[in-house]
Protein backbone atom coordinates (compact mmCIF):
# COMPACT_ATOMS: atom_id res chain seq x y z
CA UNK A 1 0.00 0.00 0.00
CA UNK A 2 3.12 2.53 1.01
CA UNK A 3 4.44 1.81 -2.33
CA UNK A 4 1.13 1.71 -4.18
CA UNK A 5 0.33 5.89 -2.73
CA UNK A 6 3.81 7.15 -3.22
CA UNK A 7 3.41 6.10 -7.17
CA UNK A 8 -0.06 7.77 -7.33
CA UNK A 9 1.73 10.77 -6.06
CA UNK A 10 4.05 10.97 -8.88
CA UNK A 11 1.48 11.83 -11.32
CA UNK A 12 -0.15 15.07 -9.46
CA UNK A 13 2.06 16.96 -11.29
CA UNK A 14 2.79 15.21 -14.23
CA UNK A 15 2.80 16.76 -17.59
CA UNK A 16 0.67 14.90 -20.56
CA UNK A 17 3.42 12.09 -21.99
CA UNK A 18 5.46 13.17 -24.81
CA UNK A 19 6.55 11.40 -27.79
CA UNK A 20 8.72 8.45 -27.75
CA UNK A 21 12.20 10.06 -28.87
CA UNK A 22 15.90 9.36 -27.87
CA UNK A 23 16.17 6.76 -30.47
CA UNK A 24 16.88 3.08 -28.77
CA UNK A 25 18.95 4.55 -26.04
CA UNK A 26 15.30 5.85 -24.40
CA UNK A 27 17.12 8.52 -22.93
CA UNK A 28 14.47 10.87 -24.25
CA UNK A 29 12.30 8.59 -21.66
CA UNK A 30 14.27 8.29 -18.55
CA UNK A 31 14.71 12.63 -18.71
CA UNK A 32 10.74 13.41 -19.17
CA UNK A 33 10.65 11.06 -16.03
CA UNK A 34 13.26 12.75 -14.42
CA UNK A 35 11.95 16.02 -15.11
CA UNK A 36 8.40 15.68 -14.19
CA UNK A 37 10.17 14.44 -10.56
CA UNK A 38 11.61 17.09 -10.24
CA UNK A 39 9.07 20.02 -10.09
CA UNK A 40 7.36 17.37 -7.56
CA UNK A 41 7.49 17.81 -3.94
CA UNK A 42 7.33 14.01 -3.28
CA UNK A 43 10.05 13.64 -5.93
CA UNK A 44 12.74 11.94 -3.67
CA UNK A 45 10.24 9.76 -2.06
CA UNK A 46 9.53 8.38 -5.80
CA UNK A 47 12.68 8.05 -6.92
CA UNK A 48 13.34 5.60 -4.02
CA UNK A 49 10.39 3.20 -5.18
CA UNK A 50 13.11 1.99 -7.18
CA UNK A 51 17.28 1.64 -7.33
CA UNK A 52 18.58 3.54 -10.04
CA UNK A 53 22.25 2.58 -11.80
CA UNK A 54 20.21 0.43 -14.74
CA UNK A 55 20.44 2.13 -17.43
CA UNK A 56 18.22 1.55 -21.32
CA UNK A 57 21.46 0.61 -23.07
CA UNK A 58 21.10 -2.34 -19.78
CA UNK A 59 17.87 -4.03 -21.20
CA UNK A 60 18.39 -7.23 -22.69
CA UNK A 61 17.58 -6.98 -26.54
CA UNK A 62 17.73 -3.35 -26.01
CA UNK A 63 16.18 -2.65 -30.13
CA UNK A 64 13.51 -5.16 -29.22
CA UNK A 65 9.52 -4.07 -29.24
CA UNK A 66 9.51 -4.99 -25.59
CA UNK A 67 12.52 -2.86 -24.35
CA UNK A 68 10.87 -0.44 -26.23
CA UNK A 69 7.38 -0.83 -24.20
CA UNK A 70 9.15 -1.09 -20.76
CA UNK A 71 11.12 2.02 -21.66
CA UNK A 72 7.78 3.82 -22.81
CA UNK A 73 5.63 3.02 -20.00
CA UNK A 74 7.73 2.23 -16.87
CA UNK A 75 9.85 5.03 -16.19
CA UNK A 76 6.84 7.30 -16.40
CA UNK A 77 6.38 6.56 -12.37
CA UNK A 78 9.93 4.93 -10.98
CA UNK A 79 13.46 4.02 -12.39
CA UNK A 80 14.09 1.89 -14.70
CA UNK A 81 13.45 -1.79 -13.96
CA UNK A 82 15.61 -4.86 -14.77
CA UNK A 83 13.44 -7.82 -15.76
CA UNK A 84 15.99 -9.82 -13.61
CA UNK A 85 13.60 -8.32 -10.45
CA UNK A 86 11.56 -10.75 -10.62
CA UNK A 87 11.00 -14.48 -11.85
CA UNK A 88 8.51 -15.41 -14.65
CA UNK A 89 5.73 -16.36 -12.71
CA UNK A 90 5.87 -13.13 -10.91
CA UNK A 91 5.97 -10.42 -13.64
CA UNK A 92 1.89 -10.67 -15.10
CA UNK A 93 0.92 -9.88 -11.41
CA UNK A 94 2.66 -7.04 -11.36
CA UNK A 95 2.66 -5.63 -15.16
CA UNK A 96 -1.02 -6.14 -14.54
CA UNK A 97 -1.09 -3.90 -11.02
CA UNK A 98 0.91 -1.43 -12.67
CA UNK A 99 -1.54 -1.21 -15.67
CA UNK A 100 -4.66 -0.37 -13.55
CA UNK A 101 -3.18 1.87 -11.85
CA UNK A 102 -1.61 3.61 -15.27
CA UNK A 103 -5.11 3.53 -16.66
CA UNK A 104 -6.98 5.03 -13.67
CA UNK A 105 -8.13 2.10 -11.86
CA UNK A 106 -5.99 0.92 -9.80
CA UNK A 107 -6.10 0.55 -5.77
CA UNK A 108 -7.27 3.86 -4.65
CA UNK A 109 -10.33 4.19 -6.86
CA UNK A 110 -11.34 7.71 -8.21
CA UNK A 111 -8.70 9.27 -6.30
CA UNK A 112 -6.35 6.97 -8.56
CA UNK A 113 -8.01 8.06 -11.33
CA UNK A 114 -8.19 11.25 -10.98
CA UNK A 115 -4.15 11.23 -10.45
CA UNK A 116 -3.29 9.20 -13.34
CA UNK A 117 -4.69 11.57 -15.67
CA UNK A 118 -0.73 12.60 -17.13
CA UNK A 119 -0.05 8.91 -17.44
CA UNK A 120 -0.60 6.56 -20.75
CA UNK A 121 -0.91 3.18 -20.37
CA UNK A 122 -0.54 0.39 -22.69
CA UNK A 123 -3.28 -1.28 -24.23
CA UNK A 124 -4.13 -4.93 -24.02
CA UNK A 125 -1.88 -6.12 -26.93
CA UNK A 126 1.31 -4.28 -25.48
CA UNK A 127 0.47 -5.35 -22.30
CA UNK A 128 1.05 -9.04 -23.79
CA UNK A 129 4.51 -8.06 -25.52
CA UNK A 130 5.73 -6.24 -22.43
CA UNK A 131 4.60 -9.24 -20.35
CA UNK A 132 6.22 -11.48 -22.61
CA UNK A 133 9.33 -9.72 -22.81
CA UNK A 134 9.84 -9.30 -18.73
CA UNK A 135 9.29 -13.10 -18.72
CA UNK A 136 11.37 -14.42 -21.39
CA UNK A 137 14.41 -12.01 -19.83
CA UNK A 138 12.85 -12.46 -15.85
CA UNK A 139 15.48 -14.27 -13.11
CA UNK A 140 15.83 -17.92 -13.30
CA UNK A 141 15.29 -19.12 -9.74
CA UNK A 142 17.65 -22.00 -8.57
CA UNK A 143 17.07 -25.23 -9.11
CA UNK A 144 17.89 -26.89 -5.46
CA UNK A 145 19.09 -30.31 -7.07
CA UNK A 146 21.68 -28.37 -9.08
CA UNK A 147 23.24 -26.15 -6.03
CA UNK A 148 22.09 -28.04 -2.74
CA UNK A 149 24.46 -26.67 -0.73
CA UNK A 150 22.55 -23.03 -1.32
CA UNK A 151 20.14 -24.48 1.59
CA UNK A 152 22.54 -25.87 4.33
CA UNK A 153 24.40 -23.82 6.57
CA UNK A 154 26.93 -23.05 4.34
CA UNK A 155 24.61 -20.63 1.62
CA UNK A 156 22.84 -18.81 4.46
CA UNK A 157 24.21 -15.44 3.86
CA UNK A 158 23.47 -16.07 0.09
CA UNK A 159 19.94 -17.08 1.20
CA UNK A 160 19.23 -14.19 3.68
CA UNK A 161 20.93 -11.74 1.25
CA UNK A 162 19.20 -12.79 -2.09
CA UNK A 163 15.73 -13.69 -1.37
CA UNK A 164 15.27 -10.40 0.55
CA UNK A 165 14.22 -9.35 -3.27
CA UNK A 166 13.87 -11.93 -5.09
CA UNK A 167 14.14 -15.86 -5.81
CA UNK A 168 17.55 -17.27 -5.65
CA UNK A 169 19.52 -16.43 -8.82
CA UNK A 170 21.68 -19.95 -9.64
CA UNK A 171 25.11 -19.06 -9.25
CA UNK A 172 26.00 -20.94 -12.10
CA UNK A 173 24.53 -18.04 -14.58
CA UNK A 174 27.68 -15.77 -13.84
CA UNK A 175 31.45 -17.00 -13.36
CA UNK A 176 33.28 -16.12 -10.49
CA UNK A 177 35.12 -13.70 -11.62
CA UNK A 178 31.83 -11.87 -12.99
CA UNK A 179 30.00 -12.27 -9.37
CA UNK A 180 31.62 -9.73 -7.50
CA UNK A 181 30.36 -6.85 -9.39
CA UNK A 182 26.81 -8.07 -9.57
CA UNK A 183 27.07 -8.77 -5.67
CA UNK A 184 28.38 -4.99 -5.51
CA UNK A 185 25.21 -3.55 -7.11
CA UNK A 186 22.80 -5.83 -5.40
CA UNK A 187 24.60 -4.35 -1.75
CA UNK A 188 24.28 -0.92 -3.30
CA UNK A 189 20.63 -1.45 -4.50
CA UNK A 190 19.61 -3.04 -0.91
CA UNK A 191 20.81 -0.07 0.75
CA UNK A 192 18.97 2.14 -1.51
CA UNK A 193 15.90 0.86 -0.71
CA UNK A 194 16.15 -0.19 2.88
CA UNK A 195 18.55 2.29 4.40
CA UNK A 196 18.32 5.99 5.03
CA UNK A 197 21.23 7.26 4.43
CA UNK A 198 23.71 7.74 7.18
CA UNK A 199 21.75 5.25 9.20
CA UNK A 200 23.31 2.68 11.12
CA UNK A 201 22.45 -1.31 11.10
CA UNK A 202 19.34 -2.15 14.43
CA UNK A 203 21.58 -4.42 16.87
CA UNK A 204 20.40 -7.83 16.25
CA UNK A 205 19.59 -7.19 12.47
CA UNK A 206 20.93 -10.08 9.99
CA UNK A 207 24.52 -7.73 8.28
CA UNK A 208 25.45 -8.67 4.61
CA UNK A 209 28.44 -10.97 4.70
CA UNK A 210 29.64 -9.80 1.70
CA UNK A 211 32.71 -12.22 1.63
CA UNK A 212 30.83 -15.33 2.38
CA UNK A 213 28.47 -14.67 -0.67
CA UNK A 214 31.07 -14.46 -2.63
CA UNK A 215 33.04 -17.05 -1.53
CA UNK A 216 29.68 -19.38 -1.84
CA UNK A 217 29.20 -18.02 -5.25
CA UNK A 218 32.68 -18.77 -6.73
CA UNK A 219 32.41 -22.20 -5.64
CA UNK A 220 29.34 -22.74 -7.36
CA UNK A 221 29.50 -20.43 -10.40
CA UNK A 222 29.70 -21.27 -14.34
CA UNK A 223 33.12 -22.59 -15.11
Amino acid sequence: MVRAALITLLVAAAAPQAALGGGPSGEAEVALAKQRWAKSPHGPMLERILPPGFEPAQLPAPESDGARLTLRYCVQCHNLPNPAMHHAEKWPKVVNRMVERMRGRGNLGRLMADMMGGVEAPDDAEVLQLVAYLQRYAQTPLDPKFVPEAYLPEGEPFRLACNQCHVLPDPRRYTASEWPAIVERMERNMAWMNRVVGSKPVPGEPQLRIDEINAFLARHARK
